[in-house]
């Protein structure tokens, strides 16, 4: 057997509660642009994901994620997790960019198509999310991701509720 070469991966984050409090302080669309902006902290999960908010607009959300080594499954490819919470984000941030301020959401459901495999070599994927049916209770949305030449990659659905805390 070779020699494995073991390698690291540092990843930082700002505590989210705060930034949780805030949001509901502001609409979904603000609080989003402000994240966009620098003025909020990304959430946690960007970091682990190397995810970056890109564009929002009211029930749409663009988001994308470049892919390592270090989100392989055991048989080489990036592993269904991460396409997963790829789609999650966009699904939700897509409700988010729908609600006023006080209203919170949750994903109720995800339900995610694996189309293609992804590899580090396939490069930065873009999700887009958008709003099919917004509602006061629950909202329903779809998003796909795609590679740098709009290959389609994965889709998902995904019901979430709407909440006041």
């Amino acid at each position: 057997m070779t020699e494995l070469q073991q390698q690291q991966k540092t990843i930082t984050w700002v505590d989210p509660r705060p930034q949780a409090l805030q949001a509901l302080t502001m609409s979904g669309l603000d609080y989003l642009n402000a994240m966009i902006a620098g003025e909020i902290p990304a959430p946690p999960i960007a970091s682990h994901i190397n995810l970056e908010v890109v564009s929002v607009s009211p029930g749409e959300a663009v988001m994308a994620a470049t892919p390592d080594e270090s989100h392989y499954n055991p048989i080489g490819s990036v592993h269904g997790g991460f396409i997963a919470t790829l789609l999650d984000s966009v699904c939700g941030c897509a409700v988010q960019s729908t609600l006023p301020a006080g209203v919170a959401y949750t994903s109720l459901d995800l339900n995610v198509s694996f189309l293609r495999g992804i590899t580090s070599d396939t490069g930065r994927v873009v999700a887009h999310g958008r709003v099919t049916k917004p509602g006061s209770r629950a909202a329903f949305v779809e998003a796909d991701i795609r590679d740098e030449s709009g290959r389609l990659l994965a889709t998902a659905t995904s019901t979430c509720l709407v909440f006041t805390p």
